[in-house]
């Protein structure tokens, strides 16, 4: 079977090798400080007795599943500790197509790239529904492609690639549709702390046996090389999650759950509103340069990426890497997100350099 392998670490691999210097916009890797409390964590973990270097429990530390529990309002035993939000999101899609009440997918276009991969890599059947220019979605476009082949509806809010946050009536809607077409809505909030507009909805705050909420810690805490993430599942669906959890990895990282548990306890709102603020300057810095340059842009609502788009010059691969040797700025072409916006670039705002990037932009498309 063939996979579809998302661009990202081409790209990467190519602004790397590339001659001269290159300001990364690819990944969404923040370049902000952790928690003081996670370095602090670590320090602790370095002297605990040798049991505690052992396997944790395979479905996560009590502690840290009892910390996310308590902040989402669910029973412990609906979470599971993953590797990261891609293991999260794998289990949740799994978990749909093997109820067999159908085999398609659906998701939106502009698309996170890992979501029709995974569909692929589990014998599913993608479906996709174009989103509005600012990246909202209409629910009668998603009510007009379920039907009862639909598995599972797959978003993501805060979204990853246009910004949008969607509202608490639409994420109320998504999970009507998959009531009503005996499916799941999957609601992958790994951007939650990254709302920039204040009207973020979770999907655990409708009550249905037909949700999955996956997120991770990766971005919140900037610690995108720990792999801790979760999913919370309806009572009647977690167990055979656990077990696939079991039979891929065993377990997770045993001293990144322990330090994200203690910097979960100790850290408190001002860290996430701090970096909110950064990512607010980035985006009026980026966006005031885009602007002067004549191009066309998307403002989030939420997450940290911004896609533009330069007159005659569409976002294909070829022109990403033309970018990177000719401007010294690389982002993601707009066609690894599906076929809704290949004229466009994304460009992650997760570098101290936004300024100096945007400046090489607007020089370069001047």
């Amino acid at each position: 079977m063939d996979y579809e392998t998302p661009l990202f670490f081409h790209v990467m691999g190519y602004a790397a090798d590339a001659d001269g210097d290159v300001i990364d916009m690819v990944s969404g890797n923040p370049d902000w400080e952790p928690p003081r409390a996670l370095r602090t964590a670590l320090h602790e973990y370095a002297d605990l007795e040798p049991d505690q270097f052992q396997y944790p429990p395979s479905a996560g530390l009590r502690e840290l599943r009892g910390e996310v529990a308590d902040r989402r309002g669910v029973d412990p035993s609906q979470v599971v500790i993953t590797n990261g939000a891609g293991e999260a999101n794998y289990l949740a899609m799994a978990r749909a197509l093997e109820r067999n009440v159908g085999d398609e997918i659906v998701m939106t276009d502009p698309v996170y790239p890992y979501y029709p991969g995974k569909t692929t890599m589990l014998g599913g059947t993608q479906r996709f529904v174009e989103t509005a220019p600012d990246g909202s979605l209409d629910p009668a476009d998603v009510r007009d492609v379920a039907s009862e082949d639909t598995a599972a509806i797959i978003v993501n809010t805060p979204n990853n690639p246009t910004g949008a946050v969607y509202p608490e009536s639409t994420i109320r809607a998504l999970v009507e549709i998959a009531e009503d077409n005996d499916a799941l809505l999957i609601a992958d909030e790994v951007y939650d702390h990254f709302d920039l507009s204040g009207t973020f909805t979770s999907a655990l705050t409708v009550d249905s046996s037909n949700r999955i909420v996956t997120n991770a810690f990766s971005k919140s805490m900037a610690i995108t090389g720990f792999r801790v993430g979760y999913a919370i599942f309806p009572p009647e669906l977690v167990e055979n999650a656990k077990s696939r959890h079991m039979l891929v990895n065993v377990a997770g990282s045993r001293p990144s759950q322990y330090a994200v548990a203690h910097a979960l306890r100790e850290t408190g709102p001002d860290y996430y509103e701090a970096n909110r603020d950064l990512l607010r300057d980035r985006v009026t810095t980026f966006t005031s340069a885009l602007e002067a340059a004549g191009a066309e842009y998307t403002r989030p609502d939420g997450s940290f990426y911004v896609m533009a788009r330069f007159s005659g010059y569409p976002g294909t691969l070829a022109n990403v890497e033309r970018l990177i040797d000719e401007a010294g700025v690389a982002g993601m072409p707009g066609e690894a997100f599906g076929s809704a916006r290949p004229d466009w670039i994304r460009f992650a705002l997760v570098t101290p350099r936004v300024e100096t990037a945007a400046n090489r932009l607007a020089t370069y498309f001047e």
